[in-house]
């Protein structure tokens, strides 16, 4: 039977990640061994199916080099989530929806404050990113209030909700861990230390900076979630709970010779 998560690490410096991670995620870490290269592939070959999901800390050309030939059905293949050893991005490499790996890569992200790469489509191609502030306890129906009534104001679904981003002092907020599991929506974790530093903020919150230090929440978050974001909802306060909505902008399309232009203009509330 697969156990949970493995982590799999390639240098002898990314031990404690690996083992910070193991402990966080109750997963196994195996750790580097005075072996060759080859012997460490081989190694790791023969324990590829005992595991549900993989974090390979490793560059992403090794964890080609290491998964060669041993994927073979996206429906029962292990996903696979690649971290660097600067804890800088957490790849979906495979399996991202069958194998759960776009799921696991916003955890590993949350747990060591990394971006969290999603390539599938389904994903992308979603423009809402919530940013959500609470008081402490708030129910997960108080969240999908105010969720539900940002998204009114605006004319969007959840369907278009890509995440939701909060600062790291909410991550473990039960409420809105319950609104996301069960909306199936990742939680983006931005830290506090970056919210600090970039307060983009329409209504800056006394009580907010005084008991947490920063100007804001919800806007911030939700901007720094996003690569292109415009504010389409500032901050909008429910039952202790505030939202702000932000959409991905493209801002580049291609000809069909293959050309580059411009499709939009910035605007305000863009980063």
């Amino acid at each position: 039977m697969k156990t949970a998560i493995g982590i799999w690490i390639v240098r002898q410096q990314a031990l404690d990640i690996g083992r910070y991670l193991a402990t966080r995620l109750e997963g196994e870490c195996y750790a580097p061994k005075k072996i060759s290269a080859s012997s460490s592939r081989e190694a790791f070959t023969s324990r590829f199916h005992e595991h549900r999901q993989w974090v390979l800390i490793m560059t992403t050309g090794i964890a080609v080099r290491y998964l060669q030939g041993l994927l073979k059905n996206k429906e029962s293949d292990p996903g696979i989530v690649v971290l660097d050893e600067g804890c800088r991005f957490a790849v979906s490499l495979s399996g991202g929806h069958e194998g759960g790996a776009n799921q696991l890569a916003y955890r590993v992200a949350n747990l060591v404050r990394a971006v969290p790469v999603i390539t599938t489509a389904t994903e992308t191609l979603k423009p809402l990113v919530i940013g959500v502030g609470c008081r402490r306890g708030v129910s997960s129906e108080q969240i999908d209030s105010a969720i539900e009534h940002g998204l009114m104001r605006i004319q969007h679904s959840r369907s278009e909700v890509r995440e939701i981003a909060t600062i790291d002092l909410k991550q473990d907020e039960p409420g809105l861990n319950a609104w996301c599991d069960r909306n199936g929506i990742a939680l983006r974790v931005i830290p506090r230390e970056l919210v600090r530093q970039r307060p983009w903020v329409t209504q800056p919150s006394d009580w907010v900076r005084r008991n947490i230090g920063v100007d804001g929440v919800c806007e911030a978050c939700a901007l720094l979630a996003t690569f292109r974001g415009r504010l389409l909802l500032p901050k909008t306060i429910l039952d202790g709970v505030t939202v702000a909505i932000v959409e991905e902008s493209a801002c580049v399309s291609y000809s069909a010779t293959g050309s580059a232009f411009a499709t939009e203009k910035p605007v305000q509330g863009e980063k």
